[in-house]
């Protein structure tokens, strides 16, 4: 039985904005490349053009081989782990894409592995290229993929001059809407992954000059004031008792205020939709002049049984539960609850959502704890397990910038100098 490894990427300059995607399909005994897909999609997300990435090199393997085996390779830890079964996908436009995917080969003919994006630069050039493209009002041919090769290492133009080149540009009706998902690759290095030794991905940030993205759309993340539950570090989620804020938190909630009417920089402000947040908010709205808008996605996570306990009597009562929480963030705390990986789900479509709404502007999002540090890990591209490393103190600000290209910055954390006396 043949071989073949199907390596693909995809990506958005905007996110949603201009998109395509590259996948190559190579002989897994002999190294050799046997076809090269690529297409500019028009407007798209990072997850729809890596979905579609990963669609095209596994129709172009079954289009040389149906029977062959078939080992795809990609640097979205996202589109990796739910085609491996690993996450769920639960946002419908999603859902159709990963089935188109699950269709081509037998589940048994098929294995997945995540890879770095410096181990995926094959299939990030045909992206690149893709969108190249498409930003001069034409689609990727195979010419200009030779062309690239011609100018590339040697190493990289003797392993492709062999290779049949299959066109990717689709019929009409295989076309679907490229609206944003809720499901968004973390627009950040674990995966978009910038390599520090440079790389041929537009977004790559680093030192060397690149084209001006306009301004952010800049968000900073204000965690609510104290609640009576806040000293005593219970668990105090979007399932609980719904606490108001303490007389400390009421305090602390007109510090932050004052603290942001002086930098002057709020343009907007959402919150959360439980009662600490809404009140947090309201006291900055009113020092601000400007109203509060309730945002769904930035409640807190459902800590199921947990709520209201402590960290020593859930260890108590749950141990076994609480050891799997703290191990794998698909895990449930007990009675079900929000794993952390569904935390993250949510707070990707929430910050694709927000990040496309108000490009250029900065907003003030009033939230809780997982959902500020799943932002900043998000953004740095740390593995899930950051999330117990983080401090984050009642009524403290941090901030994350959203460039154009999809890069993120993180501007500030846990910063609770304008609480000190």
């Amino acid at each position: 039985m043949r071989e073949f490894i199907v390596e693909a990427d995809g990506g958005s300059r905007g996110n949603p904005g201009p998109a395509g995607y590259g996948s190559v399909v190579i002989d897994a005994a002999t190294g050799e490349v046997l076809a090269e897909v690529a297409e500019y999609i028009g407007i798209a997300t990072n997850n729809v053009a890596e979905y579609r990435g990963l669609v095209a090199g596994l129709r172009a393997a079954h289009t040389l081989d149906p029977t062959a085996r078939v080992h795809v390779r990609m640097d979205s830890k996202l589109v990796i782990e739910q085609m491996s079964g690993r996450w769920k996908i639960k946002h419908p436009a999603m859902k159709p894409l990963a089935a188109e995917a699950g269709r081509i080969f037998p589940s048994d003919q098929i294995t997945y592995e995540w890879i770095p994006r410096e181990q995926n630069k094959h299939a990030d050039r045909l992206a690149n290229e893709a969108m190249d493209a498409g930003a001069k009002g034409g689609q990727w041919s195979p010419s200009e993929s030779r062309a690239a090769l011609a100018e590339g290492s040697a190493a990289a133009g003797s392993r492709a001059a062999g290779a049949a080149r299959v066109g990717a540009a689709a019929p009409p009706s295989e076309q679907r809407p490229t609206t944003p998902s809720d499901e968004q690759r973390p627009t950040t290095p674990s995966e978009q992954h910038p390599s520090s030794t440079g790389g041929e991905r537009t977004a790559t940030p680093g030192w060397s000059a690149a084209p001006d993205m306009g301004a952010p759309a800049t968000f900073v993340l204000l965690r609510h004031g104290e609640t009576p539950l806040t000293p005593q570090k219970r668990f105090s989620g979007s399932g609980g008792t719904n606490p108001s804020l303490s007389d400390a938190g009421r305090e602390q909630a007109h510090r932050a205020a004052e603290a942001l009417a002086k930098r002057g920089t709020i343009q907007t402000i959402l919150a959360s939709p439980l009662a600490r947040t809404r009140e947090t908010a309201g006291i900055v709205a009113a020092r601000l002049g400007l109203d509060v808008t309730i945002e769904e996605g930035l409640r807190e996570t459902d800590f199921g049984a947990w709520e209201g306990l402590t960290f020593g009597e859930v260890r108590e009562r749950h141990p076994d539960d609480l050891n799997a929480w703290l191990a794998d963030p698909e895990a449930h705390p007990t009675g079900g609850g929000e794993s952390f990986a569904e935390t993250a789900t949510r707070m990707e479509a929430t910050r694709e959502k927000l990040v496309a709404a108000y490009a250029g502007r900065t907003v003030l999002l009033v939230t809780h704890v997982t959902p500020i540090k799943t932002l900043v890990r998000l953004a740095l591209g740390a593995p899930p397990e950051s999330l117990f490393r983080m401090e984050l103190s009642a009524a403290s600000l941090s901030a994350v910038a959203y460039y154009a290209d999809g890069n993120a910055s993180v501007r500030l954390f846990n910063d609770t100098s304008h609480l000190r006396p």
